[in-house]
């Protein structure tokens, strides 16, 4: 984790800390994706995922919870555009049927913890 005490608040955000580490899963996937997807696909998803904690560290920076709401939702498009970009890849059989499942099943986690995130959010900014 961090080398000193200090936490920056996205860093206590158990959504945050579960995106970081689902981001090390894509990158390992996408690893084995073919060289002549290394502009297509491959790029596309490592950013969308690398998007996901980003927009909640980003959001947690910000004052208003209508304002951390906005970067939450930001955060769960980027999760659903990995979820489609999966879903084609295994289209594509680049990848696999079982890890597409395994994935769907750790993207639905990160989508209920973002939906209740912005849910609390979007109260809490009334």
């Amino acid at each position: 984790m961090n080398t000193d005490s200090h936490l920056f608040p996205f860093e206590k955000l158990r959504v945050w800390q579960e995106a970081r580490g689902w981001v090390k899963s894509i990158y390992a996937i996408t690893k084995q994706f073919p060289a002549d997807e290394r502009f297509g696909m491959t790029s596309q998803l490592n950013r969308a995922a690398v998007s996901v904690p980003t927009n909640l560290a980003e959001g947690s920076a910000r004052i208003s919870k209508k304002d951390q709401a906005h970067f939450t939702h930001r955060a769960y498009s980027s999760l659903m555009e990995c979820m489609n970009l999966l879903m084609l890849a295994s289209d594509q059989q680049i990848f696999g049927e079982s890890g597409l499942v395994a994935q769907r099943k750790a993207i639905a986690s990160l989508s209920a913890q973002l939906n209740a995130l912005y849910d609390s959010q979007i109260r809490q900014a009334k």
